[in-house]
């Protein structure tokens, strides 16, 4: 009767080895110099606004050249953050967000009840669901 621990602990090991090695490989962090939704300012005044960032700083020049001339350099985050910013009903959530007390289990699930149940009305139909036409 053979030993079959010992092939289980080298695959065990082997495997080990195999996963440190790849886990170099994966990206844990944004690389160096990538923006994250700290380039969004606030200010006080009016109320409150959401300030852009300013999608100059956020320039990362292109090390590339097409046909001899430099390629342009790309604002990563510029357009997502900017977009973002102006999206923000209480923009004073950047800097102090209301507390959120959690869903509320007895309404979800009597929706859910009245569902299995039969007791919910269908959707009313619109003019467009009816006359679509390709």
């Amino acid at each position: 009767m053979r030993n079959r621990s010992v092939p289980r602990i080298v695959c065990a090991a082997l495997a080990a080895t195999l996963g440190m090695a790849l886990s170099g490989c994966m990206s844990q962090h944004p690389p160096l110099g990538m923006p994250d939704d700290s380039v969004i300012g606030f200010s006080a005044a009016n109320g409150g606004q959401a300030i852009p960032p300013q999608c100059e700083r956020l320039n990362q020049p292109s090390h590339m050249i097409d046909a001899g001339r430099g390629r342009p350099g790309v604002e990563f985050g510029c357009a997502t953050y900017s977009n973002l910013a102006a999206m923000l009903v209480r923009p004073a959530d950047l800097v102090a967000p209301l507390p959120y007390a959690g869903a509320d289990a007895a309404l979800g699930a009597s929706a859910v009840r009245a569902y299995e149940e039969g007791r919910t009305q269908p959707l009313r139909s619109t003019s467009t669901t009816r006359s679509v036409t390709h």
